[in-house]
């Protein structure tokens, strides 16, 4: 006896169809290329996929049909991006899911794969993830700069009065980045350290300010951050304080 077609409509609508656009490796491979929050031309995606130009262009239309990626045209190009950050989040939790259902071959020794500086510091979408990035929420929320609204991963966070304090002299305009049309401030779960960083609005406008005071330097490998010597003295300092 055949068994019946599940009805949607029954469970949480859209998900078996988001399930099937990141269940292909090309266009898991273009999504997690764009995951540097970068806009890549058509052409640069195929490559990175390693696929036909014909097959390329049919999975890019689909993830964009589908409401994960956003396109725009610049001159005769194509240019393809993650369409929202909350899409860019909850790849960066399936890579967390991937990492921890991964399977351990008993003939060899678990072993971090990650290499040694995406591991440090890295973006994550238009954030900051990696050791740094982990190390410097621990101390917002341990040192009473952050509160968490929530015990659920994920949820808000509010700086407190001393917090607001603190990202005023780093630059940080709260009451702007409360009118965006954007989730203020979350946690973010990172996938190499297993434990949250900052996410949302004010951990991009972090990023932005450390790399603009120069603590921070972006380079020639998509999403790998540099901590230049004189953000590594401010961040020590921070920690530490």
């Amino acid at each position: 006896m055949p068994l019946p077609t599940a009805d949607e409509s029954l469970h949480f609508p859209g998900l078996a169809r988001v399930a099937a656009l990141l269940a292909d490796p090309g266009r898991a491979a273009m999504l997690w290329a764009l995951m540097d929050g970068s806009a890549r031309p058509a052409g640069e995606l195929t490559l990175i996929a390693g696929l036909s130009p014909s097959a390329a262009s049919a999975h890019l239309a689909r993830l964009t049909e589908g409401g994960m990626l956003a396109a725009e045209v610049r001159g005769r190009h194509r240019y393809f991006r993650i369409a929202t950050p909350e899409i860019a989040q909850t790849i960066e939790a399936l890579m967390n899911v991937a990492h921890a259902t991964a399977p351990v071959r008993p003939t060899t020794r678990p072993a971090r794969t990650v290499p040694v500086e995406m591991r440090h510091a890295r973006t994550c979408y238009d954030h900051m993830a990696g050791e740094v990035a982990v190390r410097v929420f621990d101390r917002l929320v341990e040192g009473g700069l952050l509160t968490l609204k929530g015990s659920d991963p994920g949820n808000d966070l509010e700086p407190t009065e001393a917090g607001a304090a603190r990202l005023k002299a780093w630059g940080i305009d709260v009451g702007a980045l409360r009118a965006r049309r954007r989730r203020f401030a979350c946690t973010c779960l990172d996938w190499s350290e297993r434990r949250a960083h900052l996410g949302g609005a004010l951990g991009a406008a972090l990023l932005e300010r450390f790399t603009s005071n120069g603590w921070v330097e972006r380079t020639s490998r998509p999403r790998v951050l540099r901590i230049t010597p004189l953000g590594q003295r401010e961040f020590d300092a921070f920690v530490r304080a």
